[in-house]
């Protein structure tokens, strides 16, 4: 099946044209739900030769979104997210490798027991089936996003932003040639060829074709699509995380956590955005923090206690306590033990990741046990939260849901278990 649809230059409407993505789409899905591991890898290592080959067009085509990018008046940190250097193109290509690598969890069955009646029972780990996904700037989602779904079995509609547009279908069509080395239909991944908003709106109220959405990018893109969608989504809001440094911790630990939770990077969804900090260490190592911070060009924001202590840095406000800044900007509170850390966080987290320095077992257990985040972690920086850190290889985002997939979502998080029932005959009686 070819992909010989292009809106830019059709009479169809935008409705019409998702519909016909979704139509090859779920045609595809089955398709790939069959296909056996070895097939999968073949296309994944294929798309990465191609990449590779492609290396000068492909930056051409991103040439393109760029002056337009600029034309447009895009911020710097944008564009740099929008840019395809050699070295990023090679990390692509490799991206693509690694998943291929990675074990294969469709058709993965546990669980297997025998009941009473004879039958054995167990769970088989299957596909989702078709999954879109909307980002932005990135364009190196377009290859992590539809290899993560390949190989978990599924296929794909990608929506990127219109700002890379050219990067992402230039990238698409080295996708169709993997897909079509390795005999696969090349509509198991789709990228929109239409920048027209009324895309998004179509594909995330189609259940008929689309099983799951996965939203990717800022606050109010996900905000809007967890409000209009008629298909579930998998998503993340914010990622406002927090250290506590417990009276029992050992500071010069707690200190190397809480700058490389702050400083690692700044734009990340498991960078600290707030530091809490026991009452009883506080004046110890608040102004070790400071001199750190000072170096890393970080501007702190305080509660009235911390203040007391640095006095020459900004009052925070409560607005402040529920801001994911991204950015060299830190709010500090100092609150009276464990209980209050936890209702601080209780009332201000997003559920993504939260750790506490500590060398009391018992107050690490409490943190674990009753901080309700998708991660939670004892004497380590959040920048740990992150599918490649936890073994996952790459990762389709980081889950603040309960339900399904939460935290990094890897292969196993863009599949489904379904019981199997084995028998030699048992009727019910």
């Amino acid at each position: 099946m070819k992909q010989d649809i292009d809106v830019r230059s059709s009479l169809l409407d935008v409705n019409e044209y998702m519909q016909t993505l979704g139509q090859h789409a779920r045609q595809a899905s089955r398709a790939l739900a069959r296909a056996s591991t070895e097939v999968k890898n073949k296309a994944l290592l294929a798309m990465a030769t191609e990449i590779r080959a492609a290396a000068e067009t492909l930056k051409l085509e991103n040439a393109r979104d760029l002056d337009a990018g600029k034309a447009k008046g895009l911020e710097a940190a944008l564009l740099d997210r929008l840019t395809l250097t050699d070295d990023r193109l090679e990390s692509m290509a490799v991206g693509l490798e690694q998943i291929a690598a990675l074990p294969d969890p469709v058709g993965e069955v546990s669980d297997m027991t025998y009941r009473p009646s004879g039958i054995q029972l167990g769970r088989m780990r299957v596909p989702l089936g078709v999954v879109g996904i909307i980002y932005e700037s990135r364009p190196n989602v377009t290859a992590d996003a539809a290899a993560l779904c390949l190989k978990s079995g599924n296929a794909t509609i990608l929506r990127g932003g219109s700002e890379a547009i050219h990067s992402n279908q230039a990238i698409a069509a080295c996708i169709r040639r993997g897909l079509e080395q390795a005999g696969l239909p090349d509509t198991a991944v789709q990228v929109v060829q239409t920048t027209d908003r009324a895309a998004v709106g179509q594909l995330i109220t189609m259940p008929e074709y689309v099983d799951v959405i996965v939203p990717r990018g800022g606050k109010g893109l996900i905000e809007r699509i967890s409000q209009e969608a008629r298909v579930p989504v998998i998503k993340h809001l914010d990622g406002i995380c927090h250290v506590y440094i417990d009276r029992d911790a050992d500071l010069a630990m707690a200190e190397d956590i809480a700058v490389n939770a702050k400083c690692h990077r700044y734009g990340v969804c498991n960078a600290m955005e707030t530091l809490l900090i026991d009452s009883n260490v506080a004046e110890q190592i608040l102004p070790r923090l400071a001199v750190r911070y000072a170096d890393e060009q970080v501007e702190l924001r305080g509660c009235s206690r911390t203040r007391a202590i640095l006095a020459d840095i900004n009052a925070a406000t409560e607005e402040d306590w529920d801001t994911e800044y991204l950015a060299p900007i830190l709010s500090i509170k100092v609150v009276d033990g464990l209980d209050a850390a936890m209702e601080h966080i209780h009332r201000h987290s997003s559920g993504h990741t939260e750790s506490i320095v500590t060398e009391n077992y018992q107050r690490a257990r409490r943190f674990l046990a009753e901080v309700d985040s998708s991660s939670v972690m004892v004497n380590a920086s959040t920048r740990f939260a992150d599918g490649f850190e936890y073994g996952l290889g790459a990762e389709i985002g980081i889950s603040t849901d309960k339900i399904h997939a939460r935290g990094p979502v890897g292969l196993e998080g863009l599949t489904s278990q379904k019981w199997i029932v084995l028998g030699s005959g048992q009727i019910r009686k």
